[in-house]
């Protein structure tokens, strides 16, 4: 399998990082009744070691996901507690306990950022789906906190090749300080392949 694509075909990337950090952000906004928007700040094949020193040893919220059907891979959703919290509240509304100052969690709170892992990962990967006419089907999204570099070691850190497409995008709230960033980690010739099918 070669990783050669037809030049005309490289507007595809923008496109999946588009329609997938879009759909993310139309979903948090009806859940959470908060104004957001989606932004790349970058495309790039990148090496392993690489994107682990860019996301950095940050403990973070990390909801990560695999695709079960091509391209495979996984996608990981990475923001901060207090990001967390503000999507929470903005989700639970007047409808139970939020406690903004405390520095655990709710049960309600769990519940709400659960949900939210939920309408993320489903809403990417449906703008992934859309753009490249197909289906995708993923696991359930997996919760953990940590450093961030530790998640994508625990990913992809056991890939025979050491390059990963990353797609850097940022759902941001516009009222908040609400950052979640989006990484992805797809079968490099998978995508290839299923992009080359496609008419431009």
């Amino acid at each position: 399998m070669s990783l050669k694509i037809d030049i005309r075909k490289l507007g595809l990337f923008n496109r999946m990082a588009k329609e997938g950090g879009n759909t993310v952000a139309s979903h948090l906004s009806q859940m959470t009744g908060m104004e957001t928007q989606m932004e790349i700040t970058k495309i790039n094949f990148i090496d392993l070691p690489d994107i682990k020193t860019h996301i950095g040893d940050e403990k973070q919220i990390g909801i990560s996901i695999e695709m079960v059907e091509k391209p495979h891979g996984y996608i990981l959703f990475l923001f901060s507690a207090r990001s967390a919290k503000d999507l929470a509240a903005g989700m639970i509304g007047d409808m139970g306990e939020t406690d903004p100052s405390a520095t655990g969690f709710t049960d309600m709170e769990r519940s709400a950022i659960q949900e939210i892992g939920n309408i993320m990962t489903s809403g990417f990967i449906d703008g992934w789906a859309n753009v490249l006419n197909t289906t995708i089907d993923i696991s359930t999204p997996n919760f953990t906190f940590g450093p961030g570099s530790g998640m994508v070691d625990q990913l992809v850190g056991d890939r025979d090749s050491e390059m990963a497409l990353m797609f850097d995008s940022r759902v941001q709230a516009l009222d908040s300080d609400i950052n979640v960033t989006v990484y992805t980690f797809p079968e490099l010739e998978e995508l290839v392949e299923l992009m080359q099918e496609i008419d431009v």
